[in-house]
């Protein structure tokens, strides 16, 4: 690891990415690209210097409050954060100015932070997005090394909907001849069930290959998945995203077993529920005071 002094943490779009750089192994993982220009190490995790004074100085300073994501490129959970903690140190200057959260995370690091969690959710929105992508626990170890393995998310799902906080599935990504199988889909759509999730995203069904990512990737594939490699070096060595052939079919098992059990499948739906903040402490004063207009 090594420290970086920045100028601003939080993105245009209040996106916040304390690491750049990763140590999870995820074999899919598009942040290797290029083209996001992270030009160390990918594994020699580059920390944003006193970030939680950063923060803490930028939520000061906003005039509204507004929902704050976190692991769209880089995982606040990777190992390192065990011993910093310096998310958690963001995590409560979220909390202490009444910000929301969306986060996302294939750690079980995240029940660590239940109880700032919990607080959040109690003042505004928090939201968990949890990815899933291999129903049985031995590939989901092949696709992503360093992190939590399915039958352990699910049980992170579960905490987290008793603590309070709104749980939402990725199911990502779905990668041909690998975890495009039905009954894996099927499988990981019963988890979301019986977890109660919000809603289940499926915006990739597929991978994009990008210079970087790309060698990763089938690398990867040579050394887990012997011969599949072959398969992709014929189909999809010159394609910039591979998909499914099984996409369309798959696409209608999301959307069956998600309108049966009342779960949010709209990309855009979920995506505005995402970025809404909503103020709950606001809420109950307000109920207060009607209830005394009414003595």
């Amino acid at each position: 690891m090594h420290y970086k002094e920045v100028k601003a943490i939080l993105s245009p779009q209040n996106g916040m990415n304390i690491y750049r750089g990763c140590t999870m192994g995820c074999l899919y993982c598009d942040a290797r690209s290029k083209c996001y220009r992270i030009t160390h190490a990918f594994e020699d995790v580059e920390v944003k210097q006193k970030a939680d004074d950063m923060l803490e100085h930028t939520l000061k300073r906003k005039r509204t409050k507004s929902m704050i994501t976190t692991g769209s490129m880089n995982d606040p959970y990777i190992e390192l954060e065990k011993e910093l903690e310096l998310f958690r140190r963001c995590l409560n200057q979220i909390e202490r100015f009444e910000f929301g959260l969306v986060l996302k995370t294939r750690s079980e690091l995240i029940l660590r932070d239940l109880d700032i969690l919990k607080s959040i959710a109690s003042k505004t929105k928090c939201v968990a997005v949890i990815p899933l992508c291999a129903a049985g626990d031995k590939l989901s170890e092949k696709l992503e090394p360093c992190a939590a393995v399915t039958s352990r998310r699910v049980e992170i799902l579960e905490a987290l909907k008793e603590n309070g906080i709104t749980t939402i599935v990725s199911l990502e990504p779905i990668i041909p001849f690998i975890n495009d199988d039905p009954d894996n889909i099927k499988t990981l759509l019963d988890y979301c069930v019986d977890a109660g999730v919000y809603g289940i995203m499926c915006e990739e069904t597929g991978i994009v290959l990008r210079d970087g990512s790309k060698e990763y990737f089938l690398s990867g594939l040579h050394r887990k998945f012997p011969g599949i490699e072959d398969i992709y070096e014929d189909k999809f060595y010159d394609a910039g995203e591979v998909v499914s052939e099984r996409r369309e079919e798959l696409e209608r098992l999301i959307a069956s077993v998600c309108d049966e059990h009342g779960i949010v499948r709209d990309k855009e739906e979920l995506k505005r529920f995402m970025r809404e903040y909503k103020n709950k402490t606001n809420g109950v004063q307000l109920d207060m005071m009607e209830m005394l207009m009414q003595l």
